[in-house]
């Protein structure tokens, strides 16, 4: 999948669950969609490939709030005032239904927040409208 200039767009998935991330994975190949992905395991992860440019642009990320060195929230701080980051596309991810958490997330300029539910078929809604989201955005691929 990849917008109008034909880039392909990466997904890169921050998040300390197996499992999940595993269901994210599953949900993409069941809707046949082959973009690649990349994963970390925390907020400081994420935060050196980031920076390493490890991930290649246009990519959307996929943070998880609750996981061990440092948050969701945490990184997104990190990005919003990293001069080179800023800009990053995030949805949250999580299992948080606590409405501080959304309204961190959304200060913090999230493109959305998502409560995961169980694995399966609310994992294939979430891929499903990610999918058509950078179907029809233009993400920039330069800094």
């Amino acid at each position: 999948m990849s917008g109008k200039n034909t880039k392909t767009v990466t997904l890169f998935i921050v998040d300390d669950d197996d499992v999940d991330v595993l269901g994210i994975e599953r949900a993409l190949k069941k809707l046949k969609i082959a973009n690649p992905t990349i994963r970390a395991k925390d907020g400081v992860e994420a935060l050196e490939m980031l920076r390493q440019g490890k991930v290649p642009k246009p990519f959307i990320t996929l943070l998880d709030i609750n996981m061990p060195r440092m948050s969701g929230i945490e990184m997104l701080s990190e990005l919003r005032t990293d001069p080179k980051l800023f800009d990053t596309v995030v949805f949250i991810l999580t299992t948080s239904h606590d409405d501080k958490d959304k309204f961190e997330a959304y200060k913090k300029n999230v493109a959305g927040y998502i409560v995961k539910k169980k694995v399966g078929e609310a994992f294939l809604s979430i891929v499903e409208m990610l999918g058509n989201y950078w179907r029809i955005v233009e993400l920039p691929d330069n800094e």
